[in-house]
């Protein structure tokens, strides 16, 4: 699964002419979300198949920042602190946590800034 880092302008029918390039492509959106920071429109947005995803928004003229790999694992949601707990073992870990949303599927989709690291401490958090 692929992260991808889009940026939008911050004006109306940007995100649709998006999911519109997406369509026509054949590229289904696993999960994700875009909002306006400092006024410019920003999207990560979760791909099965990033490689068809950059070259479909590329293709429509859609800049795409960056595209990365994620730690995709699913929270325990009847147990209240659960993002806070994960979150104190990333940062225990020197893992930053730099995008944070979830995807179809409910699970928690995070991109870090050492894969490797946090991979590995979501093994561990799964197995508990």
């Amino acid at each position: 699964m692929k992260d991808l880092a889009i940026e939008l302008e911050n004006r109306p029918g940007a995100l649709a002419r998006m999911g519109e390039a997406l369509g026509r492509a054949g590229v289904s959106i696993e999960g994700g979300g875009a909002w306006v920071v400092g006024g410019k429109g920003v999207a990560h947005f979760l791909f099965e198949d990033g490689a068809a995803a950059r070259s479909a928004l590329e293709e429509a003229g859609i800049r795409v920042l960056a595209d990365r790999e994620v730690v995709a694992l699913r929270l325990k949601q009847a147990v209240p602190g659960q993002l806070g707990l994960l979150g104190r073992r990333m940062a225990e870990a020197g893992v930053n946590i730099e995008v944070q949303y979830s995807d179809h599927q409910n699970r928690l989709i995070l991109v870090v800034d050492d894969l490797g690291r946090g991979r590995r401490v979501a093994e561990e958090w799964t197995r508990e």
